[in-house]
């Protein structure tokens, strides 16, 4: 299974995304994936709202689900509990995302080989927010 986590290939995919779906994105700015999502979008990359409960978040239309998304996406981000990850995964292979990124804490491992398998880009247990500021700001 082709899991990134090599610092060289988490610079290189955050340096060549532009698009971040973030399944379970809040409109709450008191809540982690909301927070994450803003320091991103601040990072100059647009995100895309995945919510059915919500109409809108980050100043940016929420869509019930990835299928909704109008355009390519980048990186799947995901802020739900692993039970629903299966269902994301085959949701980002089916739109044909680049890469499903498991933000810290969330693992499924049959849902990432699935993803591997399927040509995706993986990320697993690794806050992106983190990952960015550690890696894009080096000399």
């Amino acid at each position: 299974m082709a899991v990134l986590s090599a610092d060289r290939d988490l610079r290189e995919l955050l340096a060549t995304s532009r698009r971040i779906a973030v399944v379970g994105l809040s409109d709450n700015p008191s809540r982690i994936s909301n927070r994450v999502s803003r320091y991103m979008q601040r990072q100059g990359y647009i995100i895309i709202p995945v919510n059915p409960a919500i109409t809108e978040a980050l100043g940016e239309p929420a869509f019930p689900d990835l299928k909704s998304i109008p355009g390519p996406v980048d990186i799947v981000n995901i802020f739900r509990r692993p039970e629903f990850v299966p269902e994301i995964v085959d949701a980002a292979i089916a739109i044909k995302a680049k890469t499903v990124w498991m933000q810290a804490g969330i693992t499924h491992p049959e849902a990432a080989r699935r993803a591997s398998e399927a040509g995706l880009q993986v990320v697993v247990d690794e806050c992106i927010m983190v990952d960015h500021s550690r890696l894009m700001f080096q000399d």
